[in-house]
């Protein structure tokens, strides 16, 4: 069963201030890791989710040409700064993803997916962040890592360990980029992935 995918960053006494700073280079490592380098999207939430968003902008659209650069979308959004904010950044992705269909043998292609990485105040959702983060990055469904629908044969076995490796180097290199003290991969579900993947693999031997 497919899950949802996400890494909470926390920071020693980070100050509202010092948000757009860790954003941006959050934003500005995925291009070294599979990603784009310029973003689609940002969106300003106030209070919390269930509120409408004060602020948002469209630069681009997945797969085509466009977008900013994440210290302008990041810049952008922040011009409206306040402690119960939330600043959220779409940001391209990609992964190996198996296409199937019309009775054709699976096909391995690097597919790109939108990945969300917001920032919260310290008020935003009754301190939330405390749970989730200083910033969470929303990778969107575990099933690249995994592909439990897939034959685990050695080309599925081996795109997906590349997958797992591309996730596994990016979490390291935003913690290290942005300064963060501590990160947390986890999943909606609270299954763990390393467990998950570890059974998958060994399904396959």
């Amino acid at each position: 069963m497919a899950d949802t995918l996400y890494l909470s960053l926390w920071y020693p006494n980070l100050r509202l201030e010092s948000l757009p700073d860790k954003l941006t280079a959050v934003l500005e490592t995925f291009a070294a890791h599979g990603g784009e380098k310029q973003i689609y999207s940002a969106t300003v939430w106030p209070v919390s989710w269930s509120e409408s968003p004060v602020f948002q902008r469209v630069y681009a659209r997945l797969g085509t040409e466009g977008g900013v650069p994440p210290g302008q979308a990041v810049e952008d959004a922040f011009e409206l700064l306040h402690d119960d904010y939330a600043y959220e950044f779409q940001i391209g992705w990609s992964l190996w993803e198996v296409e199937t269909g019309g009775g054709l043998d699976p096909r391995w292609v690097r597919q790109p997916r939108l990945v969300r990485v917001t920032g919260f105040g310290p008020l935003f959702d009754e301190g939330c962040y405390e749970q989730d983060g200083h910033i969470k990055i929303d990778f969107g469904s575990d099933a690249p890592f995994l592909e439990e629908e897939t034959e685990l044969d050695a080309q599925a076995a081996r795109h997906v360990e590349e997958n797992v490796r591309q996730l596994v180097e990016l979490a390291g290199a935003v913690e290290k980029g942005s300064g963060a003290t501590a990160r947390v991969l986890w999943s909606e579900l609270g299954e763990s992935l390393a467990q998950r993947l570890a059974a998958r693999l060994g399904a396959g031997n």
